[in-house]
């Protein structure tokens, strides 16, 4: 039988995972996306089309494959047919989409309660989308989450969601929810127009291997954020590291071929949490400006910083990396000097990843030279500017893992093939 290839971010999301992710995707049958929800924001550019995707799996653009939402995930029903419609209408064949019978819903209740969640935390509020998808996994978890299986049970589906109303009473006095009946109401609506996507989840991907079907997973958000090994509690709901994938698609670790992890020439973050290699000067904002850093879902401004080798050993370590996929290089054209944090220290002593966080943490960082010519041109590593190949070595020495791939712009075309 055929193995699944896996794509994950390495750094704390936003990496460029949707672009990597549809330009592999021609070399495969079936993307499938093993976890999140409407808090990622994939986007793609070829040629002239230029799209966010929230839930989409992002080889949608590469009109032969089929495109499957796994049971790991947590879905916005509402949203997902919005953008189902958007695609259509950019011509688009939407019927490639499959999903999960075990994933979950995100209703408007679980939106509510993640606003009112963050205000309660004031000051240390964690900075979620507020789309809701942290209480729909505690949902999945307490066992009183409503998943797509239950769209073929009305009377089922109606009963959950009067019953999580019920429980969330206190939580939601004052917010601005709807009925029960308005819920109920559209979400079966939903479910009508929805049931045409909806397979056996573990039935559909475990055909898809026994035909020898190349099957590429797609990760959400990035390995910093999992909810077990991130900086905790500043994470996501849901684990975005490699291994996750098998939780979330219902397959076994020995369908796994390689992995690739998408990393950016420099780092940023949205919300709150650590972040060591932040730069809250001039370079922090010409980073920002230079690179677009605006949330795609939120369109806040981005953190940003230089590239912390620190942490992507950490999540080279996490995810099994086979290969690196460095998008974003042509943001640090034209800077004198770049930085790379090559280590952590707390009190006069190295220390590692789990540091991150700790307010005594001073990193050391390593200053390469720069480059000021353009290289968005640029198809091979010979037409880079030589401190530009210097810098991408320094990442793979620093990663102990080969770049196969280089984006040097959006546009699906700019890139260099290692």
């Amino acid at each position: 039988m055929s193995k699944a290839d896996i794509i994950v971010g390495i750094q704390w999301g936003d990496e460029g995972k949707g672009r990597v992710v549809d330009l592999y995707a021609q070399d495969y049958d079936v993307v499938a996306r093993f976890g999140g929800g409407d808090n990622a924001g994939h986007q793609i550019k070829v040629g002239e089309v230029d799209i966010a995707l929230r839930l989409v799996p992002s080889g949608v653009l590469n009109p032969a494959v089929e495109l499957f939402i796994g049971g790991g995930t947590v879905v916005n029903p509402f949203g997902l047919l919005e953008e189902l419609e958007r695609l259509a209408a950019i011509g688009v064949d939407v019927s490639r989409v499959r999903i999960s019978d075990r994933a979950h819903l995100v209703l408007p209740y679980h939106a509510a309660q993640d606003r009112a969640n963050e205000r309660a935390r004031g000051a240390a509020a964690i900075g979620t989308t507020g789309r809701g998808i942290g209480p729909a996994y505690v949902d999945r978890t307490a066992r009183s989450g409503i998943t797509f299986a239950d769209f073929a049970r009305p009377q089922t589906l109606a009963e959950k969601i009067r019953l999580n109303l019920l429980h969330r009473a206190a939580q939601l006095e004052g917010e601005n929810v709807a009925s029960e009946a308005d819920i109920v109401g559209s979400t079966l609506d939903a479910a009508q127009r929805l049931a045409p996507h909806v397979v056996d989840g573990v039935a559909y991907i475990h055909e898809k291997f026994e035909h020898d079907k190349r099957v590429l997973i797609e990760g959400a958000q990035g390995s910093l954020l999992d909810v077990g090994y991130g900086t905790y509690p500043y994470v996501t709901s849901s684990h975005t590291i490699a291994g996750g994938a098998c939780t979330g698609l219902g397959i076994g670790p020995g369908a796994v071929g390689r992995v690739v992890g998408v990393v950016k020439a420099y780092c940023t973050r949205v919300g709150a949490g650590p972040f060591p290699s932040e730069l809250l000067d001039e370079r922090g904002e010409r980073l920002r400006q230079a690179g677009g850093e605006f949330g795609t879902v939120t369109g806040r401004p981005r953190r940003c910083g230089w590239f912390d080798g620190v942490a992507g050993r950490y999540a080279v370590r996490l995810n099994g990396l086979d290969a690196l996929a460095l998008t974003k290089l042509d943001v640090l054209c034209g800077f004198e000097r770049v930085g790379i944090v090559t280590g952590y220290r707390v009190r006069d002593q190295a220390a590692g990843f789990s540091a991150a966080g700790s307010p005594e943490l001073e990193v050391e960082v390593e200053e390469l030279e720069g480059w000021d010519e353009p290289i968005r041109g640029a198809r091979t590593m010979s037409a880079l500017p030589q401190a530009a190949r210097r810098y991408v070595a320094r990442i793979e020495e620093i990663l102990a893992t080969p770049v196969e791939i280089v984006s040097v712009g959006r546009e699906r075309s700019e890139l260099v093939r290692l």
